[in-house]
């Protein structure tokens, strides 16, 4: 698989949904190259640095976690350089490393989603660490040239959401901040809903990207999501 291009600066590996890998985006800075999650295994991470490489590209030397889910963290332990995430996807990741020294949880994990059965095929070994550096609110980035604000928010799919925003090209990385809650039967808070919509619209940007789905124009998604609430 390629890695594609939004803008000069801004590049992205797809999602798969065959495996649930979400989209890996990589924002390069003068100074700093940024990547948006760190993928649900070494063997993504692997891949995504192969297609830096082939494009010429260094490796991120930060990597930011949009939320605690697996597949977007069970990856985190094999990326290059420093991972950034918030206080509450660090407190998700300390369950997870707790429940993962029972075998039979891991078992369970494997055979309730078919995804990560796949990935994790032939006994490979789950491993999750926490982030190097921890955040409470929000954090600025300067890359060299570009901003990377990153920042927690309201979400109805996860309590530690987390955005990435790059003013100077006009996108917002949204992670899977729009989707309903798997945890909770797939409920959609549409109160939490409500207020994504409302920061989606007040912010100056032409892309909004979801971790499982190609890149959208703000028009595009707000129109959907407001679709929902009907």
């Amino acid at each position: 698989m390629e890695l594609k291009k939004i803008s000069s600066r801004v590049f992205y590996y797809p999602h798969q949904p065959e495996t649930d890998r979400p989209m890996l985006a990589y924002i390069k800075g003068e100074k700093v190259a940024l990547a948006i999650d760190a993928g649900n295994s070494a063997s993504h991470v692997d891949e995504f640095y192969k297609a830096l490489e082939i494009e010429g590209l260094k490796k991120p030397d930060f990597t930011v976690i949009t939320h605690w889910h697996w597949d977007h963290t069970f990856g985190m332990h094999h990326i290059n350089g420093l991972s950034i995430a918030h206080h509450k996807t660090n407190e998700f990741l300390n369950q997870e490393i707790a429940k993962l020294s029972d075998s039979a949880y891991i078992n369970f994990l494997k055979t309730d989603d078919e995804c990560l059965g796949r990935e994790y095929a032939e006994n490979k070994r789950i491993i999750v660490v926490l982030s190097d550096i921890q955040f409470e609110k929000k954090l600025t980035l300067n890359l060299g040239g570009m901003t990377a604000k990153i920042f927690h928010m309201v979400s109805p799919h996860s309590e530690d959401t987390v955005l990435i925003y790059i003013p100077e090209e006009k996108i917002l990385f949204l992670g899977d901040s729009t989707s309903e809650d798997f945890f909770n039967d797939g409920y959609m808070d549409k109160e939490k809903l409500k207020a994504l919509i409302n920061l989606i619209e007040s912010m100056d940007c032409n892309y909004c990207i979801l971790s499982h789905a190609d890149p959208l124009t703000k028009s595009d998604l707000l129109d959907y999501l407001i679709s929902i609430l009907d």
